[in-house]
């Protein structure tokens, strides 16, 4: 087992999550929060036994993720 950092975004349409600390694109999706969870974590379980634990980023740089907003002049 090893923990992995999720990000879960709530979209008009449902939901979309990714892994943090894993290399190559790895994206789940939902109606709900713990479907796009659950099809996250189905697709990084595929993608270690398609291309093995190197995947996995040994000492992963993520600490915490935040979340804000920031104006931008456009």
């Amino acid at each position: 087992m090893k923990q992995i950092k999720i990000i879960v975004e709530k979209h008009p349409d449902g939901y979309v999550a990714y892994p943090l600390g894993v290399k190559g694109a790895i994206v789940g999706q939902g109606e709900t929060y713990d479907e796009a969870l659950a099809d996250v974590k189905s697709a990084i379980r595929c993608y270690i036994e398609i291309f093995g634990n190197n995947i996995l980023e040994d000492d992963s740089p993520v600490i915490e993720a935040f979340l804000t907003e920031a104006e931008v002049a456009i």
